[in-house]
């Protein structure tokens, strides 16, 4: 019996599964050795062909280095390669039988602190180096604001070059409770502190025997264990819609499904859904994955299409949503933001604001405040937001929004403002984010 294709806009890609897949950004300051330590576990997991690794062996040499270089395993910009810094997100993935992972090489400059927006905005875990001769300084503060604002989950402190100060156990206390406490105060419940030498492979990968006061796991034994699905099937299910699908062919003459890819929580048919921001109440009818009709659930992460029980309004940009615990709808918008761009924002500016697949005009009402990161007070009444600001605004826009608080949907609390003009991304927000 022939099973017709059911139509989709995108292949499902499961990545909530227990140990399936993690996703995380490295961070801290210039120096602080966040390339070497990813080439370091590119290396000692057999992630490196045999042919990249002699080239950077000869590469190496000829600087007159006695050993590999790894940090020429991710530097693969000719300007970062030319000035011995990153200067922007180098994605890499790798895997072990443990776990796969997708990794986020952030910059330490303080002028593309931005940048680890990006990397950091979908990570689950967090790693900050911090240079162990010189501890904690302003953009180990930077980084770790920017992980309490993004709100990620599990932060880990790798004090790296332990080798330049003797491997000293009190040093590496010091640093991991200057941090952690710097870390609570921004509002992040827990560090994992983790002494290691990137360039001699000290407690990455393996155990180290230079570092036997530490009793705790190497880096990758952390990041295979750690609960990665604190999340999103747990959470108030979410599709924002990003086609409907009415197919033109006999075989689905009746057919109108609304796809995306689900941001949290399970659907399942005969569920009570709301389409928002309208408003409408119905239930679904069915739920189709690629090559599959009829699904019993639906989890986040996956890409799928759910067919209504009622003939509803809806379109791109439109949210799915379950009954219970369903987001605000509201044209007022406070929010912590992140300036990116190199443009000032400034009260009155007019932007586009991206929420999801919706884009809709808004108003910048007000800034309210800026963060200090030395002393973490808020500062009143800016004039602008600079590139790497850290502030609150408040929004009006043109139409009404579905919108749920930062902490608890990353995806449907987060939003970017984008210049009208020119489409450049100008600030990265969270709706009613506490840092």
């Amino acid at each position: 019996m022939h099973t017709p294709t059911v139509p989709l806009a995108a292949e499902n890609t499961d990545a909530t599964q227990p140990g399936s897949l993690l996703r995380l950004a490295t961070a801290g300051s210039v120096d602080d050795g966040k390339s070497t330590l990813v080439g370091r576990l590119l290396h000692d997991t057999k992630q490196v062909f045999a042919d990249q690794l002699d080239a950077v062996e000869r590469v190496s040499r000829e600087r007159g280095l006695e050993s590999a270089d790894l940090a020429l395993l991710t530097d693969g910009l000719r300007a970062e390669r030319e000035q011995g810094i990153t200067i922007d997100v180098a994605y890499r993935y790798f895997a072990t039988p443990k776990r796969r992972f997708i990794l986020a090489d952030t910059p330490g400059h303080v002028q593309y602190t931005r940048n680890m927006v990006t990397g950091a905005s979908t990570a689950q875990v967090a790693v900050v180096l911090v240079d162990a001769r010189h501890g904690v300084v302003e953009q180990t503060r930077r980084h770790a604001a920017v992980a309490a604002l993004l709100k990620v989950p599990h932060v880990v402190l790798a004090v790296n070059k332990m080798d330049l100060v003797g491997y000293a156990e009190d040093r590496f206390a010091r640093i991991a409770d200057e941090f952690t406490e710097y870390a609570r105060a921004l509002g992040v419940s827990a560090v994992t502190a983790i002494p290691i030498s990137a360039l001699r492979g000290d407690n990455v990968v393996d155990p180290s025997g230079r570092m036997d006061w530490h009793t705790g796991p190497t880096l990758l034994e952390h990041l295979e264990t750690v609960d990665a699905d604190r999340d999103a099937s747990g959470s108030a299910a979410r599709l924002p819609v990003q086609y409907v699908l009415r197919p033109q062919s006999a075989e689905f003459r009746d057919y109108r499904g609304y796809a995306g890819q689900i941001t949290s929580g399970v659907f399942r048919p005969g569920d009570e859904v709301l389409v928002l921001p309208s408003g409408k109440r119905t239930s679904i009818a069915g739920i189709d994955r690629l090559g599959e009709r009829d699904v019993d659930a639906a989890h986040a992460g996956q890409s799928v299409t759910i067919r209504l029980a009622d003939e509803v309004d809806v379109s791109r940009g439109d949210l799915i949503a379950a009954v219970e615990q369903a987001p605000r709808v509201t044209q007022e918008v406070s929010a912590t933001v992140c300036h990116i761009a190199d443009r000032p924002l400034r009260a009155g500016d007019r932007v586009l604001l991206r929420h999801g697949t919706a884009v809709v005009k808004a108003l910048v009402r007000s800034l309210d405040s800026v963060l200090d990161l030395e002393t973490l007070r808020r500062l009143p009444g800016p004039g602008a937001l600079r590139a790497n600001d850290i502030g609150r605004l408040t929004l009006r826009t043109a139409s009404p929004l579905p919108l749920d608080d930062y902490a608890d949907h990353r995806r449907t609390g987060s939003f970017l403002l984008v210049d009208e003009v020119d489409g450049g991304t100008l600030t990265a927000g969270m709706v009613a984010a506490d840092s």
